[in-house]
This record gives C-alpha cells, sequence and structure tokens, in this order.
C-alpha cells in the first residue's frame, strides 16, 4: 500500500501541516539511532517541493546535529492521529544551521519566533513515501505544551549559552555537535 510521490504536491503540505507532531532519525556511524519527537507550532516548513526545515529548539540532548555532522541521512515521519489513516516519511540530507551562523537568519523567516532556538536542520528530500497508518491509533490533540518555550524565556540568551555549553556541546555518544563551533 505504500507509494512514493515525485514531489511534497500541496495535498502532502496540507497533510503535513495538519499534524501536531512529527518524528525525526539519524544515527552516526555505530552508537545510538535517535529518534526524537518535535511538535510546536511554527517549527516546521515546507520550502520547496523536495526541501523541508524545521527549528530545532535547545532540548536535554543535540543528537540530530551530531549525528547530521557525520552521516547526513534523515528520516522525517508524519502520522494521522485524527482522520483519515496516513504515514508521510521523507527520507532525504539534512545538515544544521546554527543560530547565528550564515544562512540561519535567511532560514528562520519559515519559523515562528521562539526562544531558544539552536538549529535549523535544512533537509533535501531524496524520497517520499506515504503508507496506510491503519495500525495508528486514532488520537485527540489537546493542546500545546508551553513548558519549553517558559523555560527557555526563564533561562534568557545568557543561560542558553551556558546550557548549551553544559549539555549540548557533545551528543548522549560524546559526538561533538557543532554548535560552539566557531
Amino acid at each position: 500500500m505504500a507509494k512514493r510521490h515525485d514531489e511534497i504536491d500541496a495535498n502532502l503540505k496540507d497533510f503535513i501541516d495538519a499534524q501536531k507532531i512529527f518524528f525525526v532519525a539519524t544515527a552516526g556511524p555505530g552508537g545510538r539511532v535517535n529518534l526524537s519527537p518535535k511538535g510546536l507550532d511554527g517549527t516546521f516548513a515546507v520550502i520547496g517541493p523536495r526541501r523541508v526545515a524545521f527549528l530545532n529548539l535547545t532540548g536535554s540532548g543535540n543528537e540530530t546535529a551530531a549525528h547530521l555532522r557525520l552521516n547526513d541521512r534523515i528520516t522525517l515521519m508524519f502520522c494521522a492521529f485524527t482522520g483519515a489513516p496516513n504515514l508521510l516519511r521523507l527520507y532525504g540530507k539534512g545538515r544544521t544551521v546554527g543560530a547565528g551562523r550564515p544562512g540561519f537568519d535567511e532560514l528562520a523567516g519559515h519559523f515562528a519566533d521562539l526562544p531558544g532556538a539552536r538549529q535549523i536542520v535544512d533537509v533535501a528530500v531524496e524520497d517520499i513515501i506515504t503508507s496506510c497508518g491503519f495500525g495508528v491509533p486514532l488520537m485527540e490533540f489537546a493542546g500545546q505544551r508551553d513548558t519549553l518555550v517558559k523555560w527557555a524565556e526563564k533561562k534568557g540568551e545568557d543561560g542558553i549559552s551556558a546550557y548549551w555549553r553544559e549539555k549540548n556541546a557533545l551528543s548522549f555518544d560524546g559526538l561533538p555537535t557543532g554548535l560552539l563551533d566557531d
């Protein structure tokens, strides 16, 4: 039942825009495969028919960035938890663009202005596949959590920078994330 698509057309873009959560998978050469849920409003953008990006906010780890430095493969998955069953996987090559680095401001215009923005992950999509999603449960959306935004606001820019140095410079496997590179 899987179907390949040539591009992210208007229907697929509408599907992506309607989802409240998406999942990001990356892997370095050895070590862990990382799978992260993402989903605050205004953090994902379809930039072109084969290009997407997401705003990577400060979190407990920075695995995606570390993995992409060594292995640019990335998979993004969207699941329909309401309405008709559907899964969408976007397979591609990703790169991170750090806050304050060349290209960040240009890409940042696609996203909400949120505190704690540490990188944008820019993905060149190579394969677009939908499948049935019949096994995905129906779930109701109760609302966005504001915990991460409030945490980042409370920390402030200096506190976020200190957090990056302490918690986000290396992955859980000890791989450099590039966040503090000059």
